[in-house]
C-alpha cells in the first residue's frame, strides 16, 4: 500500500494529529459545558423575584414613576420593564440607559445539561474528527496519485502540498475567528478550527520533509530550520486552538532532528534547538497549566540524552549543556512555587515538579557513567545536584527530587567503586585489554571532593530543613536523604579505596559520621514538637547506629564483625530505654536480621579457622555472644511492651542459642570436621539439647507469655521428635546399623535412649495443663518408647557386646527381654502407685500388654524347654500380683460398718 517513506510518515503524522485532536476536543467540550453552566448561574441571579413581591424597593420607586401605580401587593402578569410611552421623570438618563441595556431575563439561553446521545455524538463530534483525518489523508493521497500518474513534477508537488497546508491553516484560523464573533451557544461539539489547523500543520510537516528527503530540494540545515519553524508555530497556535496543536507541535519539534539526519551530527546545534523547543513547550504548559505537555516534553528531552553516549568520542560539553539547560528551564517554569512555576498548596509534594528535576539528574548521571567519569561530566552532575538542593529548599513541592538526587549520587559512586576497582578487573591470567575502564581513568581527588560536598550538603541541609514545613512528609524526606546519602557515599569510597579490606581510617570516618548523626539526634530531641520531627529524629538515630555498625565493619573482620553487629542490637535496645524513639526498637531487630543473614552466608563464622578444640572455639564466640546479646536486647525491649521488633529479637535469641548448641555438637561429634556424616552420638546430643531447650522455653513462656517463646518451644520439640524418630530409631539405630555403642553401662545407649526418655517425660509434665492433652500424651508416649528401647538395647548389649547388629538371638536372650519388659512394667506400676500417677499406671499397662503379646506370639514359638515355662510362669505370677495390687490398694472397696444393735 505504501510505496515510500513519504506515505508511511504522512499516515503516522495524520493519525497522531487525529488522536491528539480527539483528546483536545474532549477537553474543549468540557470547558464549553462549564462555561454554559456559569452563564446559566449568571442569568439565574439576574432573574430575581418580581418587584411586587418586594415591598421596600417598590415603595421607594413608586414616587419616581407615577401616582397611579398599583399597590405593592397587586399581582402582575410578568416582571416586564415599564412601557416605553411613559416618560421617565425622576430616574437619571444613565440609570434609564443601564436599565434599558439589561438583557431580559426570559431571553437567557436554556442550558441543556443532558448527556449527549449516540446520534448527537455522531453528528457533532465523530464526523468532524473523521473529517479532519480525511482532509490530511486526502492531501497525502492526492500527492501520491499525482506521483503515480506522472501528472506533475516534484517541484509542483511540493508547491501544491505547501498551498494545501496553507489553505487548511487559513481555514482553521477563519473558522476560529468566525466562531469567536458568532452568538451561537456553546455546545459540546468537536473543535473544528483546531482540527483544521492540526491537519494543515501535519501537511506542512510532510511537505517540508518530502522536499528534503525525497527530492533533495532542501539542504539539511534549511530543512531543519523550516521544520523547527513549523513546530514552533504549531506550539504558538496552540495558545489559540487548544491542546491538540500543542501535542502535535511538541511531537513534531522533537521528532524533527530524527527526520533530518547527518553523517556528522552537530550536537551543539541540536541541543541549542532542543533548548529553544523545551523553553517554548514549558512556557506554553505554564501558561495553560497543561501537565501532560510538561511531562511529554521532559520525556522527549531525556530521550535526546542517549544519542552519542555509546560512541568512543563522546562530546561531554553539548550533552552537559542539554541537561543543564533543561534543568534550568524546568526549575523556572515547571517547579511549583519556584520562580515562574505554578502555585501549589503549602506542604504538598507535586509529582511533576519532582520528576522534572529527577529526570534531568538521571540524564546527567548517564553522561557521567558513559564518559567514564570525565571531569566535565562530574562537575556538571555536581552542579545539578547542588541546584536540586537549592530548588527543593526554596520550593517544597519538588521535595521528591531529593530521592532522585540521593539515588543518582549513590549510583555514580557505586559504579566508580566497582568498575574502577583494579582488584575487580584483574583476572588470574592478567588483565584483559578493553575489559572495563582503567583503574586510574578518573580523578580520585575530584571524587573525594565531590563526596565531601555531597555528604556535607545533604547532611547539613537535611538537618536545617527540620521544622520549616507544616507538612510531616517533607522534613522526613530531607532527613532520610541526609542520613542515607553520606552513609552510601562512605560505603562506596570504602569499596573503591580500601578494596573491602580492614581499614582503620575508614572506621574513624564512620565514627565521626556517627558522632555527627548523634549530635543531630540530640539537638532534634530537645526541640519542640513539629510535624515529622519524631520520625526525623528516629532517622538520625538510625544513622548514628548504622554509622557505628559501618565503623565496626571497617575495623573488624570475619567473626568479630558478627559479634559487633550483635552487640549493636543490644546497645540499640538499651538506647531505646533512654530515648523512647520507636525506630530504635525496629533498628535493634534490623541488626538482629543482619547478623542472621551473616550466619546464613557462612555458618562457621570464620570459615576454616574455627579450630578443633571442643566448646572453646570460634563457634562459642560467634554464636554465644550474639545469643547473649539478643537475650539481653529482648529483656530491654520487653520493658516497653510486646511488639514486632521484640518478637524478632526474641526469635533471633532462640535461633542463635539453638545454633550454638547444634553447631558445637556438630563440631564435637566430627572432631572439628563439620562436613562429616552424622552419627549416633551427634543425634543423641542434639535430641537431648532440643528437649532441654524446649523445657526451658516452656517454663519461660509461663512468665513472659511471649508468642515467640511459645512457638519456639513447639518448634524445638518438633525438631527433637524428628531427630529421635528418624535419627535414633531408624538412621542411626544400632540394631540396624553397625555402631559401636561402648561400655556395658555407661555407653551411647544411655545417652541416646535413656536420657531422651527422661527429658521427654519432664517435657510432658512441663506442658501438662498448659497445652492440649493430646500434645502432652504424645510426648509421654515418646518417653515410654525410648525407655523401653533403652531396656531392650541394654539387654542386647549384655548378650552381643558393643556391636548390637551382629550375632543370633538365643532363647536366654528372648527370655531376658520378656523378664526385662515385665520388670519395667512393674516398676512403672509401682511408681504410679507411689505418686498416684494415672499416666504411669497406664504406661505400665501398655508395657505389660506388650509383654503378654510377646509371650504368646514370639516366646511360644521360639523358646523351648525351661525358658518357655519360666517365661509364662513369671508372666502369670506378675499378672496375678498386679491384679492383687489393683484390688487391694488402688481400687479397694470400703466395707460398710455393721449396723448398731438396738439398745446399745
Amino acid at each position: 500500500m505504501f510505496d515510500g517513506p513519504f506515505d508511511v510518515f504522512a499516515l503516522i503524522i495524520a493519525i497522531v494529529a487525529f488522536l491528539v485532536a480527539i483528546k483536545a476536543s474532549s477537553q474543549a467540550a468540557e470547558l464549553r459545558r462549564r462555561l454554559a453552566a456559569l452563564e446559566e448561574m449568571f442569568y439565574a441571579q439576574r432573574r430575581v423575584q418580581p418587584p411586587p413581591l418586594v415591598p421596600a424597593p417598590v415603595q421607594a420607586e413608586a414616587p419616581a414613576t407615577t401616582a397611579a401605580e398599583p399597590p405593592p401587593l397587586a399581582p402582575k402578569a410578568e416582571p416586564t420593564p415599564p412601557p416605553p410611552v411613559v416618560e421617565p421623570v425622576s430616574p437619571p438618563p444613565l440609570a434609564a440607559r443601564a436599565e434599558a441595556d439589561t438583557p431580559p431575563p426570559l431571553r437567557a439561553p436554556a442550558l441543556d445539561i443532558r448527556e449527549p446521545g449516540f446520534e448527537e455524538r455522531l453528528g457533532t463530534r465523530w464526523v468532524v474528527w473523521i473529517g479532519g483525518l480525511a482532509l490530511a489523508l486526502g492531501g497525502f493521497f492526492m500527492v501520491r496519485y499525482s506521483i503515480e500518474a506522472g501528472l506533475i513534477g516534484p517541484g509542483v508537488r511540493v508547491f501544491l502540498g505547501g498551498l494545501f497546508a496553507l489553505a487548511l491553516l487559513g481555514a482553521g484560523e477563519w473558522s476560529r475567528r468566525k466562531e469567536s464573533i458568532s452568538n451561537i451557544a456553546a455546545l459540546p461539539i468537536a473543535n473544528i478550527p483546531a482540527i483544521l489547523t492540526a491537519a494543515g500543520t501535519a501537511v506542512a510537516f510532510a511537505t517540508i520533509y518530502a522536499a528534503y528527503a525525497l527530492y533533495g530540494f532542501l539542504v539539511p540545515a534549511t530543512a531543519f530550520v523550516l521544520l523547527g519553524i513549523v513546530a514552533m508555530g504549531t506550539l504558538a497556535a496552540a495558545l489559540l486552538h487548544g491542546p491538540a496543536l500543542a501535542g502535535l507541535g511538541v511531537v513534531g519539534a522533537f521528532v524533527t532532528p530524527v527526520l533530518v539526519s547527518s553523517s556528522k551530527p552537530d550536537y551543539w546545534a541540536l541541543y541549542i534547538y532542543l533548548a529553544i523547543v523545551t523553553a517554548a513547550s514549558f512556557g506554553l504548559a505554564r501558561i495553560r497549566l497543561w501537565r501532560w505537555l510538561a511531562v511529554t516534553t521532559i520525556a522527549f528531552a531525556v530521550l535526546w540524552v542517549f544519542p552519542g553516549l555509546d560512541t568512543d568520542d563522546l562530546q561531554v560539553a553539548p550533552h552537559a549543556f542539554h541537561v543543564i539547560a533543561g534543568f534550568v528551564l524546568a526549575a523556572l517554569l515547571v517547579v511549583c512555587g519556584f520562580m515562574f512555576g505554578p502555585t501549589v498548596e503549602d506542604g504538598e509534594i507535586e509529582p511533576v515538579s519532582s520528576s522534572s528535576l529527577g529526570a534531568y539528574l538521571f540524564g546527567a548521571m548517564l553522561i557521567v557513567l558513559s564518559s567514564a567519569h570525565a571531569d566535565l561530566a562530574l562537575i556538571a552532575f555536581t552542579l545539578l545536584v547542588g541546584a536540586t538542593l537549592f530548588v527543593v529548599w526554596r520550593a517544597p513541592a519538588a521535595t521528591g527530587a531529593l530521592g532522585a538526587a540521593a539515588a543518582t549520587v549513590f549510583i555514580v559512586f557505586a559504579e566508580w567503586a566497582v568498575l574502577a576497582n583494579p582488584d575487580m578487573l584483574v583476572l588470574p591470567g592478567g588483565a584483559l585489554p578493553g575489559v572495563g575502564p582503567t583503574a586510574t581513568g578518573s580523578s580520585v581527588t575530584l571524587h573525594l571532593v565531590m563526596a565531601a560536598i555531597f555528604a556535607a550538603g545533604f547532611g547539613v541541609a537535611g538537618f536545617l530543613a527540620q521544622g520549616r514545613s507544616s507538612s510531616a512528609i517533607i522534613p522526613v524526606v530531607w532527613s532520610a536523604a541526609a542520613v542515607a546519602t553520606p552513609i552510601a557515599i562512605l560505603v562506596a569510597l570504602y569499596a573503591r579505596i580500601a578494596h573491602l579490606d580492614r581499614s582503620i581510617p575508614f572506621a574513624i570516618l564512620a565514627v565521626l559520621l556517627a558522632a555527627a548523626f548523634g549530635a543531630a539526634t540530640e539537638a532534634l530531641n530537645r526541640r519542640e514538637d513539629r510535624p515529622g520531627l519524631a520520625i526525623s529524629t528516629a532517622l538520625f538515630a538510625t544513622g548514628t547506629l548504622g554509622a557505628l555498625a559501618l565503623a565496626l565493619t571497617f575495623a573488624l573482620e570475619k567473626g568479630w564483625l558478627t559479634i559487633a553487629l550483635a552487640l549493636m542490637s543490644l546497645g540499640t535496645a538499651w538506647i531505646s530505654l533512654q530515648r523512647p524513639i520507636p525506630v530504635l526498637r525496629r533498628l535493634a531487630a534490623i541488626f538482629a536480621g543482619i547478623v542472621t543473614a551473616r550466619i546464613g552466608y557462612d555458618p562457621r563464622i570464620v570459615g576454616d579457622a574455627v579450630g578443633t578444640t571442643p566448646i572453646l572455639n570460634w563457634l562459642l564466640w560467634g554464636y554465644g555472644l550474639p545469643a547473649a546479646s539478643f537475650w539481653g536486647a529482648s529483656i530491654f525491649l520487653r520493658r516497653r511492651g510486646d511488639d514486632a521488633p521484640l518478637r524478632a529479637v526474641e526469635a533471633a535469641a532462640i535461633l542463635f542459642t539453638a545454633l550454638l548448641a547444634f553447631t558445637e555438637i556438630r563440631h564435637f561429634a566430627t572432631g572439628g570436621q563439620m562436613i562429616s556424616a552424622p552419627s549416633l552420638l551427634e543425634c543423641a546430643l542434639q535430641v537431648c539439647i532440643a528437649f532441654a531447650m524446649a523445657i526451658g522455653l516452656e517454663r519461660l513462656r509461663l512468665r513472659s507469655r511471649s508468642v515467640v517463646h511459645d512457638v519456639g518451644a513447639v518448634i524445638l520439640t518438633a525438631i527433637g521428635g524428628l531427630i529421635s524418630v528418624f535419627g535414633l530409631l531408624i538412621l542411626e539405630n544400632p540394631l540396624i546399623w553397625r555402631v559401636d555403642v561402648g561400655g556395658a553401662v555407661f555407653n551411647l545407649l544411655l545417652l541416646a535412649y535413656a536420657l531422651p526418655a527422661v527429658l521427654m517425660l519432664l517435657l510432658s509434665y512441663a506442658v501438662a495443663g498448659e497445652r492440649g492433652k493430646a500434645y502432652a500424651n504424645t510426648i509421654a508416649g515418646g518417653a515410654l518408647v525410648f525407655a523401653l528401647a533403652y531396656v531392650t538395647l541394654e539387654i542386647r548389649r549384655f548378650y552381643h557386646g558393643p556391636i548390637l547388629s551382629s550375632g543370633e538371638t538365643t532363647g536366654a536372650e528372648q527370655y531376658s527381654y520378656s523378664i526385662g519388659w515385665l520388670g519395667f512394667g512393674v516398676v512403672l506400676l509401682g511408681v504410679g502407685i507411689l505418686v498416684n500417677s494415672e499416666r504411669a499406671r497406664l504406661a505400665s499397662a501398655a508395657v505389660i500388654a506388650l509383654t503378654i503379646l510377646k509371650a504368646f506370639v514370639i516366646d511360644m514359638s521360639t523358646l523351648t524347654g525351661v525358658y518357655r515355662a519360666l517365661s509364662f510362669m513369671c508372666l502369670g505370677v506378675v499378672l496375678v500380683a498386679i491384679g492383687w495390687l489393683y484390688q487391694r490398694i488402688l481400687f479397694r472397696r470400703q466395707v460398710p460398718p455393721p449396723a448398731p444393735q438396738a439398745g446399745s
